[in-house]
């Protein structure tokens, strides 16, 4: 089996789990597992599509949020075939992850989505609820918005997005209005805008929350750890109190 991934999610589930040489092409964002031995191919929005017909594979692998359209109709006419996944919240995401490792060959699910499983499902209740801010991108502010994993995930620990209600998914919204709108905390992964001490937090009164993208927005073997990681980042802040 020859997979390309153009999810970096996707590059680690399936390499997490097949013999190594299964995944035969990745993105330049695919950064797990480390020293993953596959063929670079470009961004996830801008692939290299000639290059990844030029690989073989028997599949790809793709997400309707992460990939654009016309590249996945690019590779379907070169006649191959593609999988196209969508994962806005954590049952998703773990029905789609069984979908396209069972796709790319996998015998039966892989041990760390069953822990992974379990331990989302082994989360207590929050001792109290917080409502935050999530930003995903600065210049302009982006944030997270309607009927997204990441939203999805942080609710399941206690915070509740303050734009879940927003018509868009990622809208773009101005700083001095995000300052503003009543909330406990703002929550600024590191990923896919590389929020930092000193990059995020001071253009806000309300308290920041700098959490690890990865185990916010990858839904892969990290999810087996991020109910710990991104709980022990959230307590740290004070905002949810103790478990």
């Amino acid at each position: 089996m020859r997979v390309v991934s153009l999810v970096p999610s996707l590059t680690e589930a399936v390499a997490a789990t097949l013999p190594g040489g299964v995944v035969v092409g990745a993105t330049d964002w695919c950064t797990h597992p480390a020293g993953l031995d596959a063929a670079r191919i470009g961004g996830t929005k801008n692939p290299d599509v000639a290059a990844v017909v030029a690989l073989r594979p028997d599949l790809v692998v793709a997400n309707e949020e992460e990939n654009r359209a016309p590249d996945l109709a690019a590779l379907r006419a070169a006649g191959i075939e593609v999988l196209v996944t969508e994962v806005r919240t954590l049952p998703q995401a773990m029905g789609e992850l069984d979908r396209v490792l069972r796709a790319c060959g996998a015998p039966s699910r892989p041990r760390w989505l069953d822990e992974a499983e379990a331990a989302w499902a082994a989360l207590p209740p929050p001792a109290r609820r917080a409502r935050a801010v999530i930003p995903i991108w600065r210049r302009p502010w982006m944030v997270v918005g309607r009927d997204t994993f990441a939203g999805d995930l942080l609710a399941r620990l206690g915070v509740d997005n303050v734009y879940a209600d927003h018509a868009e998914r990622y809208p773009r919204v101005p700083l001095d209005e995000l300052d503003a709108v009543e909330k406990d905390l703002v929550v600024l992964p590191d990923e896919p805008y590389r929020f930092t001490a000193d990059d995020g937090p001071e253009a806000f009164t309300a308290p920041s929350a700098l959490v690890s993208g990865r185990h916010l927005t990858w839904y892969g073997p990290s999810l087996a750890q991020a109910p710990e990681v991104l709980g022990r980042e959230l307590r740290e802040l004070g905002e949810l109190g103790e478990r």
